[in-house]
């Protein structure tokens, strides 16, 4: 095992959403299924075809994707499932390598459905459209220094960057023929394009936007605005000549529930609920010019609240409701300074799930993902109130010690080892947890700890696991 640890030097975060409203207030009352057609037409419809063939986009995280197993993942094909299962249809997945040659196949005929898509007038010419499975809010995504966007109008010359084939390009050529539009391949790469100043801004999804400004780390880009009427509707395309086939799927998807959309939406992205500030006191106000200057104070205390909230969802690990390693850095100088202040030792603990790949491997992902979601429950419920408890990466956690001598921090661990020891996790085996300790002194370097706490780790898990080691103060330094 090769790492190389040291601090993080994590850009001040500028963007913050709410995700949980719009799911609720934007589903569609739910239909019972015992009631509705879809339950008396049941498999016994024969004009419909029992397996139908779709195609998705394949690199669209967190909403779908396809995985290096050829599996569809993802939001979309969680409610997809749903979708399947109360339709009484068995869906075939079309492989393509791209969003562009997923509606090349559709318009050809080689796949019957689209999976998670906005409604167009140009898509309205070859496919059928469902309900919307999800509402999510598009946003304007730049970087911190570009001002707030108060009206779309005024962006004259400047650049806005966007995904191929998407039905947002079609919208803003129609609506903003000023904006200098540049196309690339995949979300990434639009929001690549912001932070390296290729373009001004882009228009996406936020939680398309949160999840990969999350994985890349680009944490110098902000919500500048949001432009209202363009949320997306995302629904499932169906061919034109199928029209039966779109009733019953869409049977289906309004079937569910408010709750069962938010629990998809929560498995991928977690976000905080800001409940809406209250407006109706604008109405009583007097004076266009007292009218235009508070509901632009609305938008900026609206904006502000939203970059707070997902700054926050940046920061913690969405499966464990941890923080998570973007948010180390901080809080490391904090205690490194604080440490260096009073005199104390500061230590760290690194804690990895023993032979959790064979966890995955012989018991499923879902199985290994509620082992860690159960070990991380432990470690807090074990840990001091001045321990910091952080998910590391994969299946290593990290504690941040402060005033806590490596002896100290040796009993934390194996208190925690013990802790995990002993709890059913419902597998018919234990888990077991090796750890390294290190500790830092006023006076030694600030990364020399965590090259330390490696090799620790390291050591234990190749002398036996289950087991906790010490470096001692000087070694491998």
């Amino acid at each position: 095992m090769t790492k190389v640890c040291r601090p993080w030097r994590v850009c001040s975060v500028a963007l913050g959403w709410l995700l949980c409203a719009s799911v609720l207030a934007s589903a569609p009352a739910p239909t019972s299924l015992a009631s509705s057609p879809l339950a008396a037409q049941g498999a016994a419809a024969p004009h419909l075809p029992g397996e139908v063939t779709y195609c998705v986009d394949p690199d669209w995280p967190p909403f779908e994707q396809i995985d290096a197993q050829g599996q569809h993942v993802g939001i979309a094909a969680d409610l997809l499932k749903l979708v399947a299962q109360r339709s009484g249809l068995s869906l075939t997945l079309v492989p393509t390598a791209n969003w562009e040659e997923s509606l090349a196949a559709s318009q050809a005929g080689r796949c019957q459905l689209l999976s998670f898509l906005n409604q167009s007038p140009k898509r309205d010419a070859w496919l059928l459209f469902t309900a919307p499975l999800l509402t999510d809010e598009n946003v304007f995504i730049s970087r911190e220094e570009h001002p707030f966007i108060a009206d779309p109008a005024a962006l004259q010359g400047q650049t806005l960057v966007l995904p191929k084939g998407t039905s947002v390009e079609e919208r803003l050529r129609r609506d903003f023929p000023q904006l200098k539009l540049m196309l690339v391949d995949t979300e990434a790469q639009a929001l690549a394009a912001v932070n390296e100043r290729r373009a001004d801004l882009t228009l996406r999804s936020l939680i398309v936007a949160a999840s990969t400004i999350k994985r890349e780390g680009w944490f110098n880009l902000k919500i500048a605005g949001q432009l209202p009427g363009y949320a997306n509707q995302l629904r499932i395309g169906v061919s034109k000549s199928q029209p039966e086939l779109r009733d019953r799927l869409n049977q289906a998807v309004q079937s569910i529930t408010p709750a069962e959309r938010q629990a998809v939406v929560d498995e991928h992205v977690r976000l905080n609920v800001v409940t809406a500030l209250d407006t109706r006191w604008l109405r009583a106000l007097a004076g266009v010019l007292l009218a235009v200057l508070l509901t632009s104070a609305f938008w900026i205390r609206r904006l502000r609240k939203l970059n707070l909230q997902l700054q926050q969802a940046t920061l913690t690990d969405a499966l464990t409701g941890l923080r998570n390693r973007h948010d180390f850095d901080a809080l490391y100088e904090r205690e490194l300074a604080r440490s260096r202040r009073h005199g104390m030792a500061l230590s760290v603990v690194l804690l990895d799930v023993d032979y959790f790949k064979r966890i995955n491997d012989e018991l499923g992902h879902p199985v290994g993902d509620r082992v860690l979601q159960e070990t991380a429950g432990l470690l807090k419920q074990c840990a001091r109130t001045i321990d910091h408890v952080i998910r590391w990466g994969g299946e290593e956690f990290l504690l941040l010690c402060p005033d806590t001598s490596a002896e100290q921090a040796k009993s934390l661990a194996e208190r925690l080892a013990q802790a995990v020891r002993q709890h059913d996790f419902g597998l018919g085996r234990p888990v077991t947890l090796s750890a390294g300790v290190a500790s830092l002194a006023p006076q030694d370097a600030p990364g020399g700890m965590f090259k330390q706490v490696d090799a620790a780790l390291y050591r234990a898990k190749n002398t036996g696991r289950d087991r906790v080691v010490v470096c001692q103060h000087g070694e491998y330094a």
